[in-house]
């Protein structure tokens, strides 16, 4: 084991190590087997979580405090309500179970400034791993099944680093071990049931598939080592694409769309991979399907299709970008609108963090700027009973200078404002219908001419940068 460790640099020297165990075998062996490995800067530290799921969960506590305590190591135990968290997260008991679980873990190594954990996957789990992810269509990456070392992201946050030493030992090696040593390791009945979708491959599938190859397990570890060989490569031609066409910022992570488009489809899928994994830490959540969905649904579409993705992310395609974001908000200085507000004339009017202010001026005192958020009418004919709001369905205006009446709707795409900031440009509404689409364009039915006798100016200021978001 102490090969494999250094092999894969799965350890820290000088850094305190959080050891998950369980109790059962695998775990038991895997805290002997480093407590024993008399490496002077190791440092142990046991965590072990009481589910309570099942009668003897008190006696499994019980007897991985013993074994630290046999061994002269720091320990923490505790009991956490998983069944609460199932309702709550509406997972399966299997799924609660592991965000409990690992959640606690990571704030085991927060609490002792440890960056690393180690769990005793064995080789027979990075099978039943590999045939997990077949099962549910996994892409090329997820054939490769568990890593000696991977990122882990908690579901409140935290992103750990799980380590695996006995990845190369089988579970029958871990058993003979402890028999050996005679740890006396504990027994989880709940591994013979066949509700969890794993113990069905563990007892029906890999057994059933011997039959028809008895060193299915070594073809199966073959397959993930060509699949693994394979994405590493991949990734790697994808890092290479990645300062050329993404752009990171604290909004999220944004692909130029002509470029992006222009890749083949494993590239992209890659890229796409490569920047859910910057976003989350962890692509447990995010299956193939996902990717699929929104190299379908987003990837060459009209601009404003988007698809919400695991961990509170949105994927959407802008007109000019592909981005990843956590906070539409972010995106933009325009906060959503709340109702309608009558415009005073002349005064300062706020309305959704905006701030309008109308006057009325002179022909001779009207500047011909290219502030689009000042806009110029003839009184008369806009009136002054003037609300502000946000656009309705049936909204119209005649664009300036456009010869026609257009949907509000429709010359905001052809605009191209993004679809998530339709909604939250001001509209300016006279009697007789729309005057201002704010930003954008004016009305050619209020515009300014040589016969205008009073002018109204209104100067829009938009909300102070981040607004939007804290709304």
């Amino acid at each position: 084991m102490l090969a494999f460790i250094k092999e894969h640099r799965l350890l820290v020297p000088g850094e305190p190590l959080v050891v998950a165990v369980s109790g059962g075998p695998d775990s038991v062996c895997l805290l002997h087997l480093l407590a024993n490995l008399k490496e002077p800067s190791l440092k142990l530290y046991v965590a072990h979580l009481n589910h309570k799921l099942r009668p003897e969960a008190d006696d499994d506590a019980r007897y991985v405090k013993a074994r630290a305590k046999k061994l002269n190591l720091p320990a923490t135990i505790e009991a956490r309500d998983v069944k609460s968290h199932q309702k709550k997260h509406r997972q399966t008991l299997e799924e609660a179970a592991r965000a409990v679980r690992y959640q606690f873990l990571s704030e085991v190594a927060q609490n002792i400034g440890a960056s690393r954990v180690a769990v005793a996957h064995t080789r027979d789990d990075h099978i039943e791993t590999i045939l997990l992810h077949i099962v549910r269509g996994s892409g090329t990456r997820g054939l490769k099944g568990l890593e000696p070392l991977s990122k882990l992201r908690c579901q409140y946050g935290g992103v750990i680093t799980i380590v695996r030493p006995l990845l190369e030992a089988s579970r029958n090696e871990t058993l003979d071990y402890c028999a050996e040593y005679k740890l006396n390791p504990r027994l989880d009945t709940t591994n013979l049931s066949l509700s969890p979708l794993r113990n069905r491959v563990r007892h029906q599938l890999i057994p059933l598939l011997k039959s028809y190859n008895p060193a299915v397990g070594e073809a199966l570890l073959r397959l993930g080592q060509i699949a693994g060989d394979d994405a590493a490569h991949l990734l790697a031609e994808a890092q290479k694409l990645w300062p050329k066409i993404a752009e990171e910022s604290n909004d999220g992570i944004a692909f130029h769309r002509q470029k992006f488009d222009r890749l083949g489809v494993v590239p992209q899928r890659y890229l796409l991979r490569l920047a859910l994994e910057k976003m989350v830490g962890d692509l447990k959540d995010i299956e193939n399907r996902h990717l699929s969905e929104l190299m379908q649904k987003v990837l060459g579409q009209p601009a404003g299709k988007k698809i919400n993705l695991p961990y509170g992310v949105t994927f959407l395609g802008d007109y000019d970008r592909y981005r990843f974001v956590r906070n539409i908000d972010n995106l933009t200085r325009y906060p959503e609108l709340d109702g309608e507000v009558t415009l005073t004339i002349p005064g300062t009017t706020r309305f959704s963090g905006w701030r309008f202010t109308a006057s009325v001026i002179s022909l001779e005192k009207m500047k011909k700027d290219a502030d689009p958020f000042t806009a110029y009418f003839d009184l008369d004919r806009a009136g002054k009973d003037l609300v502000i709001r946000s656009r309705r369905r049936g909204d119209r205006f005649e664009p300036l200078g456009l010869g026609a009446t257009k949907k509000v709707g429709e010359f905001m795409i052809s605009a191209k404002v993004p679809a998530y900031q339709r909604d939250r440009v001001p509209l300016v509404i006279s009697k007789n219908g729309s005057i201002w689409l704010v930003g954008y364009r004016t009305d050619e039915r209020v515009k300014v001419t040589s016969g205008t006798k009073r002018i109204l100016r209104i100067h829009a200021t938009r909300p102070s940068a981040g607004s939007a978001a804290r709304r």
